[in-house]
């Protein structure tokens, strides 16, 4: 179960990374959603941090930089990234779900939600067509 919550962990710190360059490029709302994205981000690392080295155990850091898909050079790529970012890191936790049970399956199918919430918002701010997928999280 650990490597499951390992991996969601490792996924929510690319993510807090993304948002970065994505949020540099934004204004107005879409700024602001960005600013939301990582702050839900962030406490969801958190909580992972802390539910990993609770009773001793550990849980792995950071890189200090992760390697973006593309070059985030305007609005439009910074939205098409908040997109993917939220599809990867759903995907993650939708692997999770398999691996978990009790407490830790609530955790992920909650993350795996949001960020199914979150990616649709990016879609239907970008103007991509469909803005739902029909099964979140679903590896392309």
């Amino acid at each position: 179960m650990s490597g499951a919550l390992d991996a969601a962990l490792v996924a929510e710190y690319a993510a807090i990374f993304a948002y970065g360059p994505i949020g540099v490029r934004l204004k107005g709302a879409s700024a602001t959603e960005a600013k939301a994205a990582e702050a839900a981000h962030r406490t969801r690392r958190d909580a992972l941090v802390l539910l990993l080295t609770s009773g001793g155990g550990t849980a792995p850091a950071a890189s200090a930089s992760y390697e973006l898909p593309f070059p985030v050079t305007d609005a439009a790529a910074a939205m098409r990234l908040a997109v993917e970012i939220e599809e990867r890191t759903g995907a993650v936790w939708r692997a999770a779900l398999a691996q978990t049970n009790g407490a830790e399956r609530s955790r992920a199918l909650d993350a795996l939600t949001d960020c199914a919430v979150r990616a649709t918002r990016w879609r239907r701010g970008a103007g991509i067509s469909p803005a739902t997928v029909a099964f979140p999280g679903r590896p392309a």
